[in-house]
Protein backbone atom coordinates (compact mmCIF):
# COMPACT_ATOMS: atom_id res chain seq x y z
CA UNK A 1 0.00 0.00 0.00
CA UNK A 2 1.02 3.09 -0.55
CA UNK A 3 1.73 5.89 1.95
CA UNK A 4 -0.72 8.26 1.43
CA UNK A 5 0.32 12.04 3.30
CA UNK A 6 -3.54 12.25 4.22
CA UNK A 7 -2.40 14.05 7.91
CA UNK A 8 1.26 15.77 7.51
CA UNK A 9 1.73 18.05 10.36
CA UNK A 10 3.06 21.43 9.06
CA UNK A 11 6.53 21.55 10.17
CA UNK A 12 7.16 23.76 8.40
CA UNK A 13 8.78 31.89 3.58
CA UNK A 14 16.62 47.49 -9.26
CA UNK A 15 19.39 47.67 -9.29
CA UNK A 16 21.79 46.05 -7.22
CA UNK A 17 25.36 44.08 -7.33
CA UNK A 18 26.03 42.71 -11.16
CA UNK A 19 27.36 39.04 -11.62
CA UNK A 20 28.91 38.31 -14.63
CA UNK A 21 26.97 37.10 -17.22
CA UNK A 22 27.82 35.35 -20.24
CA UNK A 23 25.09 35.27 -23.12
CA UNK A 24 24.35 32.04 -25.03
CA UNK A 25 23.50 33.24 -28.53
CA UNK A 26 22.37 29.73 -30.98
CA UNK A 27 23.40 29.49 -34.41
CA UNK A 28 19.75 29.28 -35.41
CA UNK A 29 16.44 30.35 -33.49
CA UNK A 30 15.86 27.40 -31.18
CA UNK A 31 12.70 25.12 -31.56
CA UNK A 32 11.40 23.95 -28.69
CA UNK A 33 9.85 20.34 -29.18
CA UNK A 34 9.03 17.83 -26.64
CA UNK A 35 9.94 14.49 -26.81
CA UNK A 36 7.39 11.36 -25.48
CA UNK A 37 8.88 8.00 -24.52
CA UNK A 38 6.47 5.21 -23.26
CA UNK A 39 7.06 4.20 -19.98
CA UNK A 40 4.77 1.57 -19.25
CA UNK A 41 5.15 0.50 -15.35
CA UNK A 42 5.85 -3.56 -14.52
CA UNK A 43 3.13 -5.56 -15.65
CA UNK A 44 1.47 -3.35 -18.11
CA UNK A 45 0.94 -4.69 -21.74
CA UNK A 46 3.11 -3.07 -24.24
CA UNK A 47 1.91 0.05 -26.43
CA UNK A 48 3.05 -0.07 -29.99
CA UNK A 49 4.77 2.82 -31.24
CA UNK A 50 4.36 5.07 -34.72
CA UNK A 51 7.56 5.69 -36.77
CA UNK A 52 9.16 8.70 -36.53
CA UNK A 53 7.87 11.56 -38.30
CA UNK A 54 10.39 13.82 -40.23
CA UNK A 55 10.94 17.54 -39.81
CA UNK A 56 12.29 20.02 -42.66
CA UNK A 57 14.72 22.70 -41.75
CA UNK A 58 15.77 21.72 -38.04
CA UNK A 59 19.03 22.25 -37.53
CA UNK A 60 19.00 22.70 -33.46
CA UNK A 61 16.40 22.61 -30.71
CA UNK A 62 16.53 22.94 -27.25
CA UNK A 63 15.15 19.88 -25.53
CA UNK A 64 13.84 21.96 -22.37
CA UNK A 65 12.03 22.31 -18.98
CA UNK A 66 9.12 21.21 -20.45
CA UNK A 67 9.80 17.67 -21.68
CA UNK A 68 13.62 16.84 -22.60
CA UNK A 69 15.00 15.65 -19.51
CA UNK A 70 11.50 14.13 -18.07
CA UNK A 71 10.03 10.81 -19.62
CA UNK A 72 6.75 10.59 -20.79
CA UNK A 73 4.98 7.74 -20.97
CA UNK A 74 1.53 6.20 -20.98
CA UNK A 75 -0.21 5.12 -17.93
CA UNK A 76 -3.52 3.50 -16.83
CA UNK A 77 -6.04 3.53 -14.39
CA UNK A 78 -4.16 0.83 -12.42
CA UNK A 79 -1.05 3.10 -11.80
CA UNK A 80 -3.27 5.97 -10.48
CA UNK A 81 -5.28 3.69 -8.19
CA UNK A 82 -2.32 2.05 -6.46
CA UNK A 83 -0.08 0.10 -8.62
CA UNK A 84 2.64 0.48 -6.43
CA UNK A 85 1.00 -1.09 -3.72
CA UNK A 86 2.98 -4.19 -4.12
CA UNK A 87 6.34 -2.36 -3.73
CA UNK A 88 7.63 -4.10 -6.68
CA UNK A 89 11.24 -3.11 -7.80
CA UNK A 90 11.50 -1.31 -10.70
CA UNK A 91 14.44 -3.68 -11.35
CA UNK A 92 11.90 -6.61 -12.01
CA UNK A 93 12.46 -8.88 -15.07
CA UNK A 94 9.04 -8.31 -16.65
CA UNK A 95 9.34 -4.34 -16.68
CA UNK A 96 10.72 -3.22 -20.47
CA UNK A 97 11.93 0.18 -21.36
CA UNK A 98 10.44 1.37 -24.70
CA UNK A 99 11.05 3.86 -27.16
CA UNK A 100 8.86 6.27 -28.84
CA UNK A 101 10.82 8.61 -31.44
CA UNK A 102 7.39 10.75 -32.24
CA UNK A 103 7.56 14.40 -30.95
CA UNK A 104 4.93 15.80 -29.16
CA UNK A 105 4.20 19.04 -27.62
CA UNK A 106 2.83 19.60 -23.87
CA UNK A 107 3.52 22.89 -23.50
CA UNK A 108 0.21 23.78 -23.02
CA UNK A 109 -0.70 21.60 -20.15
CA UNK A 110 -3.43 21.95 -17.97
CA UNK A 111 -3.85 22.78 -14.35
CA UNK A 112 -1.59 21.04 -11.62
CA UNK A 113 -4.48 19.53 -9.56
CA UNK A 114 -1.70 17.59 -7.09
CA UNK A 115 -2.64 17.72 -3.39
CA UNK A 116 -1.49 20.67 -1.93
CA UNK A 117 -0.22 20.94 1.91
CA UNK A 118 -0.38 24.10 4.07
CA UNK A 119 2.48 26.57 3.03
CA UNK A 120 5.00 27.22 6.03
CA UNK A 121 7.85 29.62 7.49
CA UNK A 122 9.41 27.16 9.68
CA UNK A 123 11.10 24.74 6.70
CA UNK A 124 13.99 25.85 5.28
CA UNK A 125 16.71 24.74 2.28
CA UNK A 126 20.03 25.96 3.21
CA UNK A 127 22.93 25.17 1.66
CA UNK A 128 27.05 25.27 3.03
CA UNK A 129 29.55 27.89 1.48
CA UNK A 130 31.64 25.61 3.80
CA UNK A 131 32.88 22.45 2.21
CA UNK A 132 35.38 19.19 3.73
CA UNK A 133 37.92 16.86 1.76
CA UNK A 134 37.18 16.10 -2.05
CA UNK A 135 35.72 12.71 -2.03
CA UNK A 136 36.24 9.86 -4.73
CA UNK A 137 33.62 8.92 -7.02
CA UNK A 138 32.46 6.32 -5.41
CA UNK A 139 32.06 8.17 -1.79
CA UNK A 140 30.08 10.74 -3.99
CA UNK A 141 27.95 8.30 -4.82
CA UNK A 142 27.30 6.59 -2.15
CA UNK A 143 26.35 10.16 -0.44
CA UNK A 144 24.18 11.54 -2.71
CA UNK A 145 22.54 8.79 -4.39
CA UNK A 146 19.98 7.65 -1.14
CA UNK A 147 19.07 11.29 -1.03
CA UNK A 148 17.89 11.02 -4.87
CA UNK A 149 14.49 9.84 -5.78
CA UNK A 150 11.71 8.96 -8.69
CA UNK A 151 9.58 11.42 -9.24
CA UNK A 152 6.56 9.65 -11.25
CA UNK A 153 3.28 12.46 -12.52
CA UNK A 154 0.07 10.90 -13.46
CA UNK A 155 -1.57 13.52 -15.48
CA UNK A 156 -5.90 13.22 -16.54
CA UNK A 157 -5.23 12.36 -20.39
CA UNK A 158 -3.78 9.03 -18.82
CA UNK A 159 0.10 9.80 -19.56
CA UNK A 160 2.46 9.53 -16.35
CA UNK A 161 5.82 11.86 -16.57
CA UNK A 162 9.34 10.40 -14.89
CA UNK A 163 11.98 12.71 -13.60
CA UNK A 164 14.27 13.26 -10.38
CA UNK A 165 14.23 14.88 -7.31
CA UNK A 166 16.71 15.34 -4.20
CA UNK A 167 14.68 14.70 -0.58
CA UNK A 168 16.65 18.14 1.44
CA UNK A 169 14.75 17.59 4.81
CA UNK A 170 14.87 14.30 6.64
CA UNK A 171 10.97 14.57 6.93
CA UNK A 172 10.27 14.50 3.16
CA UNK A 173 10.95 18.07 1.59
CA UNK A 174 12.02 17.21 -2.10
CA UNK A 175 13.11 19.49 -4.29
CA UNK A 176 12.30 18.78 -8.54
CA UNK A 177 11.78 20.55 -11.87
CA UNK A 178 8.50 22.34 -12.33
CA UNK A 179 7.87 20.57 -15.53
CA UNK A 180 8.39 17.41 -13.69
CA UNK A 181 5.09 17.68 -11.93
CA UNK A 182 3.68 20.91 -14.16
CA UNK A 183 -0.12 19.85 -15.24
CA UNK A 184 -0.11 16.13 -12.89
CA UNK A 185 -3.25 15.20 -10.93
CA UNK A 186 -1.16 12.46 -9.08
CA UNK A 187 2.47 12.34 -8.23
CA UNK A 188 4.45 9.35 -6.58
CA UNK A 189 8.31 9.39 -5.48
CA UNK A 190 10.40 6.37 -4.86
CA UNK A 191 13.08 6.13 -2.77
CA UNK A 192 16.49 4.58 -3.54
CA UNK A 193 15.19 1.68 -1.22
CA UNK A 194 11.94 0.72 -3.38
CA UNK A 195 9.94 2.43 -1.32
CA UNK A 196 6.92 4.68 -3.05
CA UNK A 197 5.09 7.48 -1.52
CA UNK A 198 2.67 9.94 -2.69
CA UNK A 199 3.31 13.45 -2.74
CA UNK A 200 1.62 16.61 -2.18
CA UNK A 201 2.55 19.93 -3.36
CA UNK A 202 3.76 23.19 -1.63
CA UNK A 203 4.37 25.23 -4.80
CA UNK A 204 5.91 25.43 -8.00
CA UNK A 205 7.19 28.35 -10.17
CA UNK A 206 7.44 27.04 -14.08
CA UNK A 207 9.54 30.24 -15.43
CA UNK A 208 11.76 29.42 -12.63
CA UNK A 209 11.29 25.67 -13.09
CA UNK A 210 11.50 24.76 -9.45
CA UNK A 211 9.02 22.76 -7.10
CA UNK A 212 9.33 21.17 -4.02
CA UNK A 213 6.59 18.27 -3.12
CA UNK A 214 6.43 16.42 0.58
CA UNK A 215 5.95 12.78 1.35
CA UNK A 216 5.00 11.81 4.73
CA UNK A 217 7.98 9.96 5.74
CA UNK A 218 10.89 10.64 8.56
CA UNK A 219 14.45 9.28 8.71
CA UNK A 220 14.95 10.03 5.48
CA UNK A 221 18.57 10.81 4.32
CA UNK A 222 18.77 14.48 3.27
CA UNK A 223 21.37 15.53 0.66
CA UNK A 224 23.66 18.21 1.81
CA UNK A 225 23.75 21.49 -0.26
CA UNK A 226 26.69 23.78 -1.35
CA UNK A 227 27.65 26.40 -2.75
CA UNK A 228 27.22 27.09 -6.32
CA UNK A 229 29.07 30.29 -6.73
CA UNK A 230 32.74 29.22 -5.44
CA UNK A 231 32.23 26.72 -8.99
CA UNK A 232 34.88 27.45 -11.22
CA UNK A 233 34.97 26.60 -15.36
CA UNK A 234 36.71 23.29 -15.78
CA UNK A 235 35.50 21.59 -11.72
CA UNK A 236 34.42 18.08 -12.02
CA UNK A 237 31.09 17.57 -11.34
CA UNK A 238 28.66 14.58 -11.20
CA UNK A 239 25.02 13.65 -11.78
CA UNK A 240 22.02 11.26 -10.46
CA UNK A 241 19.22 10.63 -12.27
CA UNK A 242 16.67 8.73 -14.33
CA UNK A 243 17.94 8.43 -17.39
CA UNK A 244 15.59 7.23 -19.99
CA UNK A 245 13.55 6.04 -17.04
CA UNK A 246 12.75 3.71 -13.82
CA UNK A 247 14.84 1.39 -15.52
CA UNK A 248 17.99 2.74 -15.04
CA UNK A 249 17.50 4.87 -12.04
CA UNK A 250 20.21 5.59 -9.90
CA UNK A 251 22.32 5.89 -13.29
CA UNK A 252 25.62 8.22 -12.17
CA UNK A 253 27.51 10.41 -14.75
CA UNK A 254 30.37 12.73 -14.52
CA UNK A 255 31.70 15.82 -16.76
CA UNK A 256 33.13 18.93 -15.71
CA UNK A 257 31.92 22.71 -15.21
CA UNK A 258 31.47 24.26 -18.82
CA UNK A 259 30.36 27.48 -18.17
CA UNK A 260 28.86 29.58 -15.57
CA UNK A 261 26.07 32.46 -15.33
CA UNK A 262 25.28 31.21 -18.93
CA UNK A 263 22.38 32.49 -20.08
CA UNK A 264 19.80 30.57 -22.02
CA UNK A 265 16.22 32.02 -23.45
CA UNK A 266 13.60 29.36 -23.49
CA UNK A 267 9.67 29.66 -24.17
CA UNK A 268 10.41 33.26 -23.70
CA UNK A 269 11.98 33.19 -20.08
CA UNK A 270 16.07 33.62 -19.97
CA UNK A 271 17.16 31.33 -17.37
CA UNK A 272 20.89 31.83 -15.97
CA UNK A 273 22.26 28.39 -15.52
CA UNK A 274 25.21 26.53 -14.72
CA UNK A 275 26.56 24.84 -18.24
CA UNK A 276 28.00 21.37 -17.96
CA UNK A 277 28.98 18.65 -20.31
CA UNK A 278 27.66 15.32 -17.91
CA UNK A 279 25.72 13.33 -19.96
CA UNK A 280 22.16 14.49 -18.66
CA UNK A 281 18.71 12.57 -20.88
CA UNK A 282 15.53 12.21 -20.65
CA UNK A 283 14.68 11.38 -17.00
CA UNK A 284 17.56 13.17 -15.36
CA UNK A 285 15.19 16.32 -14.83
CA UNK A 286 14.87 17.49 -11.34
CA UNK A 287 18.10 15.50 -10.49
CA UNK A 288 21.44 16.97 -8.92
CA UNK A 289 24.36 18.42 -10.02
CA UNK A 290 27.19 17.64 -7.36
CA UNK A 291 30.53 18.76 -6.84
CA UNK A 292 33.90 17.02 -5.84
CA UNK A 293 33.07 17.22 -2.12
CA UNK A 294 29.80 15.39 -2.65
CA UNK A 295 27.67 18.71 -2.42
CA UNK A 296 24.36 19.29 -4.60
CA UNK A 297 25.27 22.86 -6.25
CA UNK A 298 22.62 22.55 -9.17
CA UNK A 299 19.60 20.70 -10.37
CA UNK A 300 19.70 19.57 -13.69
CA UNK A 301 17.07 20.67 -16.12
CA UNK A 302 18.15 20.60 -19.66
CA UNK A 303 20.00 19.74 -22.48
CA UNK A 304 20.78 21.04 -26.23
CA UNK A 305 20.34 18.17 -28.75
CA UNK A 306 21.15 17.19 -32.11
CA UNK A 307 19.36 16.93 -35.06
CA UNK A 308 19.45 14.75 -38.13
CA UNK A 309 21.91 17.87 -39.83
CA UNK A 310 23.52 19.19 -36.43
CA UNK A 311 25.42 16.86 -33.85
CA UNK A 312 25.43 18.43 -30.79
CA UNK A 313 27.32 16.72 -27.53
CA UNK A 314 27.32 17.42 -24.29
CA UNK A 315 25.44 20.34 -23.73
CA UNK A 316 23.67 20.62 -20.44
CA UNK A 317 22.50 22.92 -17.89
CA UNK A 318 21.71 23.28 -14.09
CA UNK A 319 20.06 25.64 -11.71
CA UNK A 320 22.28 27.13 -9.64
CA UNK A 321 20.99 26.77 -5.87
CA UNK A 322 23.19 29.84 -4.69
CA UNK A 323 21.05 32.23 -6.44
CA UNK A 324 17.62 30.03 -6.11
CA UNK A 325 17.37 29.14 -2.71
CA UNK A 326 14.98 32.10 -1.91
CA UNK A 327 13.29 30.93 -4.44
CA UNK A 328 12.87 27.22 -3.34
CA UNK A 329 12.10 28.68 0.61
CA UNK A 330 9.55 31.14 -0.64
CA UNK A 331 7.82 27.98 -2.72
CA UNK A 332 7.48 26.40 0.58
CA UNK A 333 6.37 29.57 2.51
CA UNK A 334 4.08 31.10 0.19
CA UNK A 335 3.62 28.48 -2.45
CA UNK A 336 5.34 30.89 -5.37
CA UNK A 337 8.19 32.76 -5.94
CA UNK A 338 8.50 36.05 -4.35
CA UNK A 339 11.14 38.70 -5.33
CA UNK A 340 14.79 38.55 -4.23
CA UNK A 341 15.90 40.91 -1.68
CA UNK A 342 17.60 43.96 -2.88
CA UNK A 343 20.13 46.50 -1.63
CA UNK A 344 19.69 49.08 -3.90
CA UNK A 345 22.59 49.68 -5.32
CA UNK A 346 25.02 48.84 -8.27
CA UNK A 347 28.87 48.00 -7.79
CA UNK A 348 31.71 47.73 -10.25
CA UNK A 349 32.27 44.35 -11.07
CA UNK A 350 36.38 44.15 -10.86
CA UNK A 351 37.32 45.42 -7.79
CA UNK A 352 39.18 48.89 -6.20
CA UNK A 353 42.97 48.19 -4.56
CA UNK A 354 43.06 50.93 -1.54
CA UNK A 355 46.71 52.10 -0.71
CA UNK A 356 45.96 49.45 2.71
CA UNK A 357 46.27 46.71 -0.10
CA UNK A 358 42.19 45.96 1.15
CA UNK A 359 39.78 45.34 -1.88
CA UNK A 360 36.69 47.51 -2.11
CA UNK A 361 33.71 47.77 -4.40
CA UNK A 362 32.76 51.05 -6.00
CA UNK A 363 29.22 52.04 -5.96
CA UNK A 364 28.38 52.78 -9.69
CA UNK A 365 24.67 53.59 -8.96
CA UNK A 366 22.28 53.91 -5.67
CA UNK A 367 18.40 53.43 -6.68
CA UNK A 368 16.45 56.09 -5.34
CA UNK A 369 14.16 55.83 -2.32
CA UNK A 370 16.08 51.95 -2.16
CA UNK A 371 17.04 50.52 0.91
CA UNK A 372 21.33 51.77 -0.05
CA UNK A 373 20.01 55.47 -0.32
CA UNK A 374 18.34 55.60 2.81
CA UNK A 375 21.25 54.19 4.81
CA UNK A 376 23.54 57.04 3.30
CA UNK A 377 25.58 55.47 0.46
CA UNK A 378 26.05 57.47 -2.29
CA UNK A 379 27.52 57.01 -5.95
CA UNK A 380 31.32 56.35 -5.85
CA UNK A 381 31.41 55.17 -2.57
CA UNK A 382 33.82 52.39 -1.70
CA UNK A 383 32.19 49.47 0.15
CA UNK A 384 35.33 47.25 1.52
CA UNK A 385 33.28 44.85 3.50
CA UNK A 386 30.03 43.03 4.15
CA UNK A 387 28.62 41.75 7.78
CA UNK A 388 32.47 41.49 8.41
CA UNK A 389 33.72 39.66 5.37
CA UNK A 390 36.13 41.31 3.10
CA UNK A 391 35.19 41.65 -1.01
CA UNK A 392 36.91 40.81 -3.97
CA UNK A 393 34.16 40.40 -6.31
CA UNK A 394 30.93 41.35 -6.97
CA UNK A 395 29.52 37.54 -6.33
CA UNK A 396 31.16 38.17 -2.84
CA UNK A 397 28.09 40.93 -2.09
CA UNK A 398 25.49 39.03 -3.43
CA UNK A 399 26.75 35.69 -1.87
CA UNK A 400 26.55 37.80 1.38
CA UNK A 401 22.99 39.39 0.66
CA UNK A 402 21.38 35.70 0.20
CA UNK A 403 22.08 35.01 3.32
CA UNK A 404 19.70 37.32 4.51
CA UNK A 405 15.87 38.04 4.15
CA UNK A 406 13.26 41.24 3.80
CA UNK A 407 13.37 42.97 6.61
CA UNK A 408 16.98 42.18 8.35
CA UNK A 409 19.70 44.78 8.06
CA UNK A 410 23.14 44.12 6.15
CA UNK A 411 26.17 45.89 7.67
CA UNK A 412 28.23 47.25 4.93
CA UNK A 413 31.38 49.13 6.09
CA UNK A 414 31.98 51.79 3.58
CA UNK A 415 34.73 54.59 2.64
CA UNK A 416 34.35 57.73 1.10
CA UNK A 417 36.98 60.41 1.04
CA UNK A 418 39.37 58.13 3.15
CA UNK A 419 37.36 57.78 6.05
CA UNK A 420 34.61 54.74 6.76
CA UNK A 421 31.70 54.40 8.26
CA UNK A 422 29.00 51.42 8.76
CA UNK A 423 25.78 51.71 6.71
CA UNK A 424 22.70 49.48 8.36
CA UNK A 425 20.93 48.72 5.00
CA UNK A 426 17.75 47.12 5.86
CA UNK A 427 16.38 45.21 2.90
CA UNK A 428 13.30 44.92 1.47
CA UNK A 429 11.75 42.24 -1.28
CA UNK A 430 12.74 43.69 -4.72
CA UNK A 431 9.81 44.29 -7.11
CA UNK A 432 11.13 42.00 -9.97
Amino acid sequence: MDHENQDIPQSGQGNEPREVVLRYEAPVTPIVEHYIQPTPLPGQPKKHTSPRKKRKGLKIFLFCMLGLLIVSGVVTALWLGGAFDDHRSYHDDDFEQRHDEDYYDNSEHGETTIKRLPNTDQVKLRYNESHGEALTIQEIYQKVNPSTVTVLTGNRDGSAMVGTGVIFTEDGFILTNAHVIAGGSECYVVLDTGEDYRACLLGLDEEKDLAVIKIAASGLPAAEFGDSDALTVGDPVYAIGNPLGVELRGTLTDGIVSAINRDVYVDGVTMTLIQTNAALNNGNSGGPLINVYGQVVGINTMKMGSSSTTSVEGLGFAIPIASTAYMINDLIAYGEVHGEVMIGISVQIAPVILDSGETALRVMDVTPGGPGKEAGIQKGDLIVAADGEALTKSTDLLRVRRRHEAGETLKLLVERDGKRFTADVVLRESDT
